[in-house]
């Protein structure tokens, strides 16, 4: 609908004056009158221009930002965002001619010929016939011994009956979250985190909340579980210092909380203190998958937990997709066994190191955040600056970049987050250095 039409219904049909503006605002908005980064009038401005009082202006703003319209950021103002159907977010919706920085798929030449190989080995055994029926609801016993081998590799001594196989670390993730936690719960989590989590909180109605000090946080709210990346943080690339780590278990059993520990970026740094879960087993839920270093479409992780746990966390694998799919299982566990995982993540933390050194390069003298052997690094942005207004412009040069908003649990900073594992090496100069003249840009509008 044109915002001529919505004006022509509004004369004829009785709408609330506030009504009346927010969906006129709205249509503006969508039709891209306001270009992306704009700031919109003061309530104050806004209030007379359309003739309403200061508390119905802000109420329009604030139904425009519940849907996700504009974003007001205390002492700055109002801003256009950009619109979530034109952001790229839905991985299925990258047309083939943008180039993706926002999702990581790091591949190294020859995986398809491991597959190819994979798939004819297992094609000549004898467990073809096993791949049509169901499989345990938690994978079987030898290949959760498969997978507890390798997190030995990682530091965690686990039995195979501590191990559940599922599909993929989110679904890890969100069956931990269901098997343990209620709607309502609080779920401590940094400022900025992995927004697959975000998702599943918000789907299961928890509340995710923000601390620097995890003791402070408990003795004012009811916390019940917290999240943590420790081992290559998902956007900042940080890893925990063994300190730290003891202090996270310290609080955590001070407070009868319990710990998720997502790994999944966890193998980009092999010389990392101990996993959370190895400092305390009876607390910690470690969650991760193959996704990242093997490929992201064969959908095998793997969820590690105290015994008690392990149940649960069965029951909702059960109700939610019954069964990792056997044939992935399968591959994933030849490779695990014949050293094929291992030489995969040693290939692939080489070939985040480099590209983290083409981007340090190109970004140089801006304040990047970031681990040396990550596929993603975090770029910080000047204070006057607009990170929406950035990739606005990225878009139309089809580069496509996340903002901080899909990573911040509360207030976005203005930075970018920028997955590097994507793009093929020979064009990731030309790709970066088009970001870096955005990023410069804007800081001299």
């Amino acid at each position: 609908m044109t915002v001529e039409e919505l004006s022509c219904i509004q004369s004829v049909v009785r709408i609330p004056r506030y009504k009346q503006v927010v969906d006129t605002l709205a249509a503006e908005l969508r039709a891209g009158r306001w270009p992306v980064g704009t700031r919109l009038p003061t309530h104050r401005e806004l209030a007379a221009r359309e003739g309403i009082a200061l508390v119905t202006a802000t109420r329009v703003y604030a139904e425009l930002e519940a849907m996700g319209l504009v974003t007001g950021e205390q002492g700055r103002g109002t801003f256009v965002r950009e619109l979530p159907e034109l952001s790229g977010i839905d991985q299925q919706l990258m047309a083939a001619d943008v180039v993706d920085l926002r999702f990581n798929y790091p591949a190294i030449p020859g995986q398809a010929d491991l597959l190819r190989n994979a798939l004819r080995e297992l094609a000549g055994s004898g467990e073809v016939e096993a791949f049509l029926h169901y499989q345990p609801h938690a994978g079987r016993l030898d290949d959760r011994a498969a997978v507890a081998r390798h997190l030995g590799r990682r530091g965690l001594a686990v039995d195979a009956a501590q191990v559940l196989i599922v599909s993929g670390a989110q679904h890890g993730l969100a069956s931990t979250v269901m098997a343990t936690l209620r709607r309502g719960d609080v779920v401590a989590a940094d400022a900025v985190t992995y927004p697959g989590f975000k998702a599943i909180a918000h789907a299961l109605g928890l509340e995710l909340a923000v601390y620097s000090d995890l003791d402070e946080l408990c003795r004012r709210r009811p916390v019940r579980a917290v999240y943590t990346m420790p081992t290559l943080h998902n956007p900042l690339g940080t890893v925990l210092t063994l300190a730290a780590r003891k202090r996270l278990v310290a609080t955590a059993r001070r407070h009868g909380l319990l710990i998720i520990e997502d790994a999944a970026y966890a193998y980009l740094a092999p010389d990392a203190p101990p996993p959370v879960f190895a400092l305390a087993p009876e607390i910690t839920v470690y969650v991760s998958s193959l996704s990242k270093s093997v490929a992201t479409g064969l959908r095998v992780g793997y969820v590690a937990a105290a015994p008690p746990v392990v149940p649960a966390i069965e029951r909702v694998v059960r109700a939610t997709t019954w069964h990792t799919p056997g044939l992935n299982v399968a591959i994933a566990r030849r490779w695990l066994d014949d050293g094929t995982v291992d030489r995969l993540e040693a290939h692939k933390r080489t070939d985040a190191h480099m590209r983290q050194s083409i981007a340090r390069d190109v970004f140089a003298g801006l304040p990047v955040v970031g681990h040396p052997s990550s596929y993603f690094l975090w770029l910080p942005l000047g204070e006057s600056a607009r990170a929406d207004r950035i990739a606005a412009s990225l878009a139309r040069q089809r580069i496509s970049v996340s903002t901080a908003e899909e990573f911040a649990v509360s207030q976005a900073p203005q930075a970018l987050r920028l997955a590097l594992g994507s793009i093929p090496v020979p064009d990731l100069r030309r790709v970066l250095s088009a970001v870096r003249s955005a990023v410069d840009d804007e800081a001299h509008r």
